[in-house]
């Protein structure tokens, strides 16, 4: 593919650039294929591309080129086919624009589309007859259709090929538009007694790679007598018409002559343009040569039109002329207004030439119909200023302001020179975006408040009111108090302000004895970036309450010690005795302070000054009234409500000291005796209080204590497991351990439920009562066992009504060291038991009932039995041991565990009485227990320690 680029790039003002590229291409290039690098061509980075939001603006115009951001080069959008996009105009060329924002730029691209040899050439016909006369001379010529070939340039029609060429050859000859009119010329005369018809065939060839032809067959009928071809007038012909011409208006005439008569001289008359368009738009009359108008025209799409008339007569004679019509404009095309770019929001910040709008004005029109001119409304803060040749750009004229108009419908008015001239309007609607450009406003230069003292802290003051002029977030305002103190406390101890609604509340309970007012600073600040603020001067004044008593100074009251006013018996009427002295901390009314008296012990006597406070004698002394004088003065504000405090005045009416002392002295010690004498009783009282509730409270834990945990024993369902001394061994394999074990039971709370598990041996003494059941009781090796407790009450209850006994599953001694083990569990009541391993023994069934105490007292005996009689078979003092135990334990050594096994739960007793265990022990042996297993001689475990003692087996024997 050849392309050629060329770049031109000017610079334009008010911050829009324009520039031309130009590329050649081929036409019918696959969609996607390359046009050219724009970014390059252009000197543009790829990121300008992709943030100026690049595009393709091709008018009203297909889109057959289009950008790719990314990369920065153009690729082709549709197939182009040159022949239907400019037909026979050349160069044939595809205009656009490339647009840009950020700042708005815009240039200006032209591709040319070159011809491919993609069209053969044709005819209208695949053949034509003629009929010649004999008569005709040679060198007569006789006028043949033209092949048509879409394509132009060197792959257009280039030549023509007669064959066979025995009568006649073929002549070119060039036209002013380019082609070529195609003539046979007669070489040879035609006899028609040597051949009536002639066929032959022309073929067009054109000079494309590859070559491409057409062919149309000549068929030739030789007649007589005409030798005169016609012959027009003049060969060309012009006339113009006016492209909104009506159909059926006459553009021109043609005429022509031949020299014959008769029918050899009748001319006909035809269009042989084999173009489309032609004989869309015009017709040729047949008989008299008139052309006319057939089609609308338009004098956009195509200006000038060249018709080829033919006149030809009866003898098949032709000549030709051109018919050449100029379409005359019209303005019939009103301005067409286009948005190449547009911003909808502008900043109020924005300076003045400010690109808002790139507009593109189109009018197809030609020459006064075609210029146009545009404006826009008046009164509004924008011009419209022209940027080259129909493109304008809507720039801003001076500074805007939102708070003034936030919004601008800006009317665009474009109208042509044309006669009537004609516009078009488009209304474009910009949105002022704000600035935070205003600071927030008080209603108030300052505020004055008031508040009561001892007020409620949190309580709301008032409020200050901020307005901001701008929108949104930067009319937000916030309120904020200033950093200041009051008398070295920071202020924001004393009061504190919302930050959104401005209430100031209160943060302490105020107290106007010690601060009158105070003053300070709220700061209103907007949410704008960076935000903008004001300040203003907030003064608190706080207000008195009648919150203080008064305070009496004098006399002064003391707890130790008796101060009394002395009055001499000869006292008058109106003695002084003494001044009460009082003042309020309160102001106003509320510190008004008035004095009375409440009690005394002589009211006859004394009386009080109700505003000075003083105390003075109302009646003369004498020897009969009291040495001791008590006087309750009772001092009073003026508030609302009133305070009031009371002072007790001491007055002895005596001549001496030492009769006053005495008086006062005894009264002092008479009051501490009684005072002492209080505490002491109830601090007694006291004591013996909380020693009774933790008597009480000691007693109840121990009986809660006991009775959780009988209940911990009478909720448990387990068999107990016998004690069986230790120190038995058994090395003959008849149903007891061969070493020495231990077992030990350990149960917790609700064990009926659980597993009791111990070291599993490797042979097959397991007693297994339950293989379903899941859960486990571990052992714990302990030497005490809640059985030994002998102030645990056991509630022994029936056993499972399934259990089974084998030689290896009978009671008998166990250890915590053994190698082997025994597995004990119990299965719930309700529970089915399956067959288990090779561990468990098989048995004929469980029994149908649950086992009454003398069975159970059967199932033991027989296991005792069994073991009396595996130690009669020992030989004296060895037991049946190998050799590798000593021969010095005997049977001396082995105590008679059968005094030790007891069945819980029931008043029958092991005896020793062998008869009697001997027929009990055989006729449990043949209910319930299968035969015995024999299991294999294992190593002997080293000796364990026996938990038991004598002393446990005499607390069990009791029980």
């Amino acid at each position: 593919m050849r392309r050629q680029v060329l770049l031109f790039i000017s610079i334009l003002s008010l911050s829009s650039v324009s520039g031309q590229v130009s590329y050649s291409i081929p036409e019918e290039m696959a969609k996607g294929s390359l046009v050219g690098n724009i970014a390059q061509d252009l000197g543009l980075d790829v990121k300008r591309l992709r943030q100026g939001n690049a595009r393709v603006y091709s008018g009203d115009s297909s889109e057959y080129i289009e950008l790719n951001s990314d990369r920065g080069v153009l690729l082709i959008k549709e197939r182009i086919d040159r022949e239907a996009l400019c037909g026979d105009t050349t160069p044939c060329a595809v205009h656009f624009q490339i647009v840009l924002e950020n700042p708005m730029e815009f240039y200006s691209v032209t591709v040319e589309i070159t011809d491919v040899n993609d069209n053969a050439p044709t005819f209208e016909k695949n053949e034509i007859k003629f009929i010649i006369s004999e008569s005709a001379v040679v060198g007569a010529k006789f006028d043949l259709e033209r092949a048509v070939d879409l394509d132009a340039g060197i792959n257009s029609l280039q030549s023509y090929v007669l064959k066979p060429s025995h009568n006649f050859v073929l002549k070119l000859h060039n036209q002013a538009d380019g082609t070529k009119n195609v003539e046979m010329v007669l070489q040879k005369p035609l006899d028609r007694e040597e051949n009536e018809l002639i066929s032959l065939a022309l073929t067009a060839v054109d000079g494309g790679e590859p070559q491409m032809s057409g062919t149309m067959q000549i068929l030739i009928t030789v007649l007589d007598a005409n030798d005169n071809a016609p012959v027009f007038t003049q060969p060309v012909y012009k006339g113009t018409v006016a492209e909104n011409a009506a159909r059926g208006m006459i553009v021109t005439t043609v005429s022509a002559s031949d020299a014959d008569h008769g029918l050899n001289g009748k001319l006909t008359y035809s269009i042989t343009n084999t173009l489309d368009d032609v004989r869309h738009m015009f017709e040729v009359n047949e008989e008299n040569g008139e052309v006319k108008v057939i089609g609308r025209l338009d004098y956009e799409k195509k200006r000038h039109f060249q018709i080829n008339v033919r006149a030809r007569d009866n003898g098949g004679l032709t000549d030709t002329c051109k018919v050449i019509v100029d379409v005359v404009d019209v303005n019939d095309n009103e301005p067409t207004i286009k948005i190449m770019s547009k911003s909808a929001i502008i900043s109020e910040s924005a300076i003045p030439n400010t690109v808002v709008t790139m507009i593109n004005i189109q009018d197809p029109d030609s020459g006064e119909n075609g210029r146009v001119k545009c404006f826009i409304n008046e009164n509004i803060p924008f011009v419209l200023k022209s940027t080259s040749n129909n493109f304008y750009s809507l720039v801003t004229d001076s500074d805007l302001d939102r708070e003034i108009a936030s919004e601008y419908n800006i009317t665009v008015t474009c109208s042509d020179e044309g006669v009537p001239s004609l516009s078009s309007s488009v209304t474009l609607t910009l949105q002022i975006s704000d600035v935070n450009d205003n600071a927030p406003v008080f209603e108030r230069s300052s505020y004055e408040a008031y508040i009561v003292e001892n007020n409620t802290p949190g309580l709301s003051i008032f409020t200050v009111k901020a307005r901001d002029a701008d929108w949104n977030q930067n009319a937000r305002v916030s309120y904020i108090l200033d950093d200041s103190s009051v008398n070295g406390v920071p202020v924001s101890s004393y009061v504190s302000v919302s930050a959104d609604s401005g209430v100031i509340h209160a943060v302490r309970s105020f107290d106007y004895e010690q601060i009158k007012d105070f003053q300070f600073r709220v700061k209103a600040q907007d949410g704008g970036s960076p935000p903008l603020s004001s300040n203003v001067t907030v003064k608190i004044v706080i207000q008195d309450q009648n919150d203080n008593p008064p305070q009496v100074l004098y006399p002064v009251q003391t707890g130790g010690s008796v101060v009394a006013e002395m009055v001499p018996r000869a006292a008058d009427v109106g003695y002084l005795v003494t001044k009460v002295v009082a003042v309020d901390v309160d102001s106003g009314q509320n510190a008004w302070l008035s004095y009375k008296l409440q009690k005394a012990t002589d009211r006859a006597l004394f009386e009080v000054g109700s505003q000075n406070g003083e105390i003075r004698t109302i009646r003369q002394v004498n020897d009969k009234d009291a040495v001791k004088q008590r006087l309750t003065v009772i001092v009073e504000d003026n508030g609302q409500p009133s305070r009031s405090a009371a002072v007790i005045v001491n007055v002895a009416v005596a001549d001496s000291f030492p009769e006053v002392l005495s008086e006062f002295t005894d009264f002092t010690h008479d009051k501490e005796y009684n005072d002492n004498l209080t505490f002491y009783l109830v601090l007694a009282l006291a004591v013996v209080s909380f020693l009774f509730i933790t008597c009480v409270v000691v007693i109840i834990s121990v009986k809660i204590y006991r009775w959780r945990q009988s209940r911990i024993l009478y909720s448990s369902n387990l068999p107990v497991i016998p004690y069986y001394p230790p120190r038995y061994s058994d090395t003959l394999g008849t149903g007891t351990l061969q070493h020495v074990y231990n077992y030990e039971v350990c149960r917790t709370t609700d064990s009926r439920k659980s597993d009791c598990k111990f070291g599993r041996a490797g042979s097959q003494n397991v007693l297994i009562m339950d293989p379903s059941s899941t859960g486990t009781m571990q052992r714990i090796q302990s030497e005490k066992s809640i059985l030994d407790e002998p102030d645990s009450p056991l509630e022994q209850k029936p056993p499972n009504n399934d259990w089974r006994f084998t030689q290896g599953q009978r009671p008998g001694p166990s250890g915590p060291h053994m190698p082997y083990g025994t597995h004990i569990r119990w299965t719930p009541k309700s529970g089915t038991r399956a067959t288990g391993g090779p561990e468990v023994a098989m048995g004929t069934g469980p029994w149908p009932q649950p086992p009454t105490e003398a069975e159970q007292l059967q199932a033991l005996m027989a296991a005792a039995n069994e073991v009396s009689e595996a130690t009669a078979t020992l030989g004296p003092g060895t037991m049946g041991l190998s050799t590798r135990y000593s021969p010095q334990f005997t049977l001396q050594h082995v105590p008679d565990y059968r005094q030790n096994v007891y069945i819980p739960g029931s008043t029958a007793t092991l005896t020793s009485n062998p008869q009697q265990q001997q027929a009990t022990a055989q006729q449990a042996a043949q209910q319930a227990l299968p035969p015995p297993q024999v299991s294999a001689q294992p190593e002997p475990p080293k000796a364990a320690q026996t938990p038991a003692s004598k002393k446990k087996s005499t607390k069990k024997e009791k029980k």
